[in-house]
């Protein structure tokens, strides 16, 4: 089993204990992911800039253990400005559309930097016979 933290290390993984993704076998999870750039600053003004920035922390992670965007077969996004919901969901689509996960996006009050609007997390399924 692989379990990463970010690379670079993010500021919460030490402190709470966990790892930005894991993978046994075929499977692989990724925790939420939001637009912290490696120098820890949050990228993004709008909730759909944020979210093409926390999309590609996502697919970085998934990268580091053999999968690929393609490979996902669950997200999860959070918000904390559910009336954003069309400009998130754009930037979903635009990485996710072809592969079609199932999904939630889930209205939250805050999250831990009261800069960040949104969050995703990922499970993924990697075929066998696709050889990573």
């Amino acid at each position: 089993m692989q379990r990463l933290g970010s690379d670079p290390p993010g500021p919460y993984e030490d402190l709470v204990g966990y790892s930005r993704v894991v993978r046994a076998g075929a499977h692989v999870w990724v925790a939420g992911c939001t637009s912290v750039d490696e120098l820890g600053l949050v990228l993004g003004v709008t909730p759909g800039e944020q979210m093409t920035y926390a999309i590609a922390n996502l697919v970085k992670a998934l990268e580091r253990v053999g999968a690929t965007a393609a490979d996902v077969v669950r997200t999860r996004m959070y918000t904390t400005d559910t009336s954003r919901w069309e400009e998130i969901g754009r930037a979903h689509g635009e990485v996710f559309g072809a592969v079609r996960p199932v999904t939630a996006m889930i209205g939250v009050e805050s999250l831990l930097d009261p800069r960040m609007l949104v969050e995703i997390e990922a499970d993924a399924f990697v075929e066998p016979d696709s050889g990573r």
